[in-house]
C-alpha cells in the first residue's frame, strides 16, 4: 500500500513538473514591446542585438532544452497602448513574461502593470530615475543606467570646469526632466553658487530648434548641459553652429555619443562636447570583440548601443530563467537579485537593493574624422560607481 501511494505521489510530482511553463512541450516564449516606428534609430538595432542572441541561445541548446521565442509588439511610443499590447502578451500569446521598452513614460506604465498582474518585467532602455527608485516594485528591473548614473558621470568633468552661468535644454517628458533634475542637484552639490540662466524644455520630436538655441544666446551660459536625442539633437546642433552658439562654451550632452545620435550628424558633428555613448570601433575588450564579430558576421553592419542593450536584455532573462530553473515571476525574481550577467561592456549585476544594473557608459568627447562624428578620450564608467547610497536608495524606493 505504501509503495502504491509512493508510485501515485511520485506520478503527480512528475506530472505536475512536466505540465509546468518551463517543461511545457513548444518554446519559451518572452513578451518584448518597443516603440518601433517612434525611435527607428535606436530600435532597429536593438531589434538585430536580441535576434542575435535569441539565435546564439537557440544554437547552444536553448533554455530548458526549449527553443527561445521572442513575441514582439510595436507600443507607438504610448503609455496607453504599450499597456494593451503587454495585456495581448499574456493574456493572448502567453508569453512568461515581459522585456523591453524605450521611452520613460511607457517603461513606467508598463513596470506598473507588472506590479499589478505580477509578472516580470526587464526594462531594457527607460532611463528614469523613477523605474529602479521612486516607482520601483518587486517585479520590475532595468538594464541600462539610469539619468542619474549616466549624468553623475558627466558631473565631474563639468564641476571641474569651474563654470558659474549654466544653460540647460531637454526633452519635456519624463526621461528629459528627470536628466535635468539630477544635474542640476549633482552639479549644485560639486560646485556650490553654480547658477542656470534658462531651461528650455521643449517637444519631444518637436523642438524649435531656431528658438531655443537664439533663446540659449541670449542667456548668455559660460556652459549648456542637454539632455536632447535623436532629430531634436540634431536640429539642435545645425541651429546652433549657424548661431555660433557652442563657441567659446562647453557643452555636455547625456547620450550625445551613440551612435544612433552621432552618425546622424556627419560633418555637423561639435567637436568638443563631452557625452555619454558607445565607441564601438575602439573598445579591446575580449567580451566586446566577440559581440563584435558575430553582430558584423550576421549583418554585415557595425552595432549601435542599441544592438548590446537588445542582445544584454535578452541574455538576462536567459540567465534569469537558468537560475530560477523556471519561468514563474515569483521564482524570477528571486533569481533576478543579485544576478551576474556577461554582456559586452563585461559583466554586470542586477542590485538586489534597488533592481538597477550596474551596466555603465563609456564617456569621452565629440570629434569629427573623416567627415564623421566620433568619441575620442574616452574611459569606460562602471555603473556600480555613480549610484547613490544604500540609505539614499532605501529613502526614496518603497518597499517591495
Amino acid at each position: 500500500m505504501t509503495t502504491r501511494r509512493g508510485f501515485i505521489l511520485a506520478a503527480a510530482a512528475v506530472a505536475a513538473a512536466l505540465s509546468s511553463p518551463a517543461f511545457a512541450q513548444g518554446t519559451i516564449k518572452l513578451g518584448e514591446l518597443n516603440s518601433y516606428k517612434v525611435f527607428p534609430a535606436f530600435l532597429d538595432p536593438y531589434k538585430k542585438g536580441w535576434e542575435l542572441a535569441v539565435a546564439e541561445v537557440n544554437a547552444s541548446g536553448g533554455v530548458f532544452g526549449r527553443k527561445l521565442e521572442i513575441v514582439s509588439r510595436d507600443d507607438n511610443g504610448n503609455p496607453g497602448d504599450a499597456v494593451r499590447v503587454a495585456e495581448e502578451l499574456l493574456s493572448r500569446e502567453n508569453v512568461h513574461f515581459l522585456i523591453g521598452t524605450f521611452a520613460s513614460n511607457v517603461g513606467l506604465a508598463v513596470a506598473d502593470f507588472a506590479k499589478q498582474k505580477k509578472v516580470l518585467f526587464i526594462a531594457a532602455e527607460p532611463l528614469t530615475d523613477k523605474v529602479t527608485w521612486q516607482n520601483g516594485n518587486r517585479y520590475t528591473f532595468r538594464l541600462r543606467p539610469s539619468t542619474y548614473m549616466q549624468t553623475a558621470m558627466l558631473v565631474p568633468a563639468a564641476a571641474k570646469l569651474k563654470k558659474k552661468r549654466w544653460a540647460i535644454v531637454y526633452p519635456n517628458y519624463e526621461y528629459g526632466q528627470s536628466a535635468t533634475a539630477a544635474f542640476k542637484a549633482l552639479l549644485t552639490k560639486a560646485q556650490p553658487g553654480v547658477e542656470f540662466v534658462t531651461e528650455q524644455a521643449t517637444p519631444l520630436g518637436k523642438i524649435d530648434a531656431g528658438a531655443v538655441a537664439q533663446a540659449i544666446a541670449d542667456a548668455k551660459p559660460d556652459a549648456i548641459f542637454s539632455s536632447l536625442f535623436a532629430g531634436d539633437l540634431t536640429r539642435f546642433v545645425r541651429e546652433g553652429n549657424i548661431r555660433g552658439l557652442f563657441k567659446g562654451r562647453e557643452v555636455f550632452n547625456l547620450l550625445g555619443g551613440e551612435p544612433e545620435y552621432l552618425d546622424p550628424l556627419k560633418d555637423e558633428t561639435p567637436n568638443g562636447w563631452y557625452v555619454t555613448g558607445y565607441p564601438w570601433n575602439a573598445i579591446n575588450t575580449p567580451e566586446h570583440k566577440r559581440f563584435l564579430d558575430a553582430y558584423q558576421k550576421r549583418y554585415n553592419d557595425y552595432p549601435r548601443l542599441g544592438s548590446v542593450v537588445g542582445y544584454s536584455a535578452v541574455m538576462s532573462a536567459v540567465a534569469a530563467m537558468n537560475k530560477a530553473g523556471s519561468v514563474d515571476s515569483e521564482k524570477l525574481v528571486v533569481a533576478m537579485k543579485g544576478l551576474q550577467v556577461d554582456t559586452p561592456l563585461g559583466k554586470i549585476t542586477y542590485r538586489a537593493l534597488d533592481h538597477q544594473a550596474t551596466m555603465g557608459a563609456y564617456v569621452g568627447r565629440t570629434a569629427l574624422k573623416g567627415g564623421k562624428g566620433v568619441m575620442v578620450d574616452f574611459s569606460y564608467a562602471d555603473g556600480a560607481k555613480y549610484l547613490p547610497s544604500d540609505e539614499e536608495v532605501r529613502k526614496m524606493r518603497p518597499a517591495d
